[in-house]
């Protein structure tokens, strides 16, 4: 069976990325910063040894050249999990564009040396399609960010698929890029470490928030995003295309009483309450993940994903689904008590 390279391999969607692969009888190695680490990995190595799947890690980092083709060497396929995430008050830092694309780029550059290599899957974003826009319409993968009305995360994530695809377009390259577009992506955690997604779970659930914000998202399940990572490489007819993975669209109030109805009798006392706007762009001042948040209040977030249902096959799960199994885990790992 062909062998993936996933990057990151710790991180909550690469972890699902891994599972899926194994499930479907790929050998597989993950990159992790630290191989000496054997504790942030133990889940993986756990869930390989269940399924019987071949799975191994190696040394590599964005932020650095080496290991990279020791990485990628043998491998048919990639999947380029891994991206810089935002750090607070460093959101909007140049440093987080340079090691979204230079990290991008070294992946490639690896991949341009190896011959086995068939297909890169980059895990790009839905915020490298609809964002910067004056318009209010639905946006499908035609569509670009305008990078120049970009910060931070935004603009990392936009400039590092645009650089990817200026690769892959010289005539030498001998693999081809596919790109997925997720929204917001919910469902269970594989251990202990969350990411941005999971912020308004856990703060509604933990009762960290006296209520909602007037904001909603987009959503997707991790589980079928890591669905579409493995048909994205399966697929002949994907080559060069980008995929919008987002589903069924939710506000933050909408997901309070979703969690009231199904953990209200456990004893989780839900804040059903919504908060006024101007409270929410006063704690934006000294919030950064609310003031994140502060910049779309009352936004529906309007996205496609047809593309991915017709020539992919995708579906998605309801959006309650995804909602109900994302607090069962945070509650399972301890996350939120």
């Amino acid at each position: 069976m062909a062998r993936v390279l996933v990057t990151g391999a710790t991180g909550f969607v690469a972890g699902h990325c891994v599972r899926e692969l194994l499930e479907c009888g790929y050998r597989v190695r993950g990159t992790v910063r630290d191989v000496e680490n054997i504790g942030r990995r133990a889940h993986l190595v756990d869930m390989a040894e269940r399924l019987g799947g071949e799975l191994e890690f190696v040394q590599a980092d964005l932020t650095s050249e080496q290991g990279w083709e020791i990485a990628v060497k043998g491998c048919d396929f990639v999947l380029h999990v891994a991206s810089p995430i935002p750090d607070g008050g460093r959101e909007s830092e140049p440093d987080l564009v340079e090691a979204a694309v230079e990290g991008t780029l070294r992946v490639l550059r690896a991949a341009a040396v190896t011959p086995s290599v068939r297909r890169v899957v980059l895990t790009s974003s839905i915020v490298t399609i609809n964002q910067g826009h004056d318009v209010d319409k639905v946006f499908t993968e035609a569509d670009w960010s305008n990078a120049d009305r970009l910060r931070g995360y935004d603009k990392s994530k936009t400039l590092a698929e645009l650089a990817a695809r200026r690769f892959v377009a010289q005539p030498e390259i001998g693999f081809d890029l596919v790109t997925l577009h997720p929204s917001m992506i919910l469902g269970p955690v594989l251990h202990t470490q969350t990411n941005m997604s999971h912020e308004p779970v856990i703060r509604l659930l933990g009762r960290k928030v006296p209520g909602s914000l007037n904001a909603g998202w987009s959503t997707v399940d991790v589980r079928d995003l890591a669905r579409a990572h493995r048909v994205a490489l399966e697929t002949p007819e994907a080559a060069g295309q980008r995929y919008v993975c987002g589903g069924e669209h939710v506000w933050m109030h909408e997901m309070a009483v979703i969690l009231s109805e199904e953990f209200g009798p456990r004893g989780y006392r839900v804040p059903l309450r919504m908060l006024p706007d101007w409270a929410i762009r006063l704690a934006g001042l000294f919030d950064p993940a609310i003031k994140r948040v502060a910049s779309v209040l009352g936004e529906r977030e309007r996205v496609s994903s047809d593309k991915a249902r017709t020539e992919l096959g995708l579906s998605f799960r309801p959006v309650r689904h995804s909602l109900v199994d994302t607090a069962e885990s945070l509650i399972a790992q301890g996350v939120i008590r």
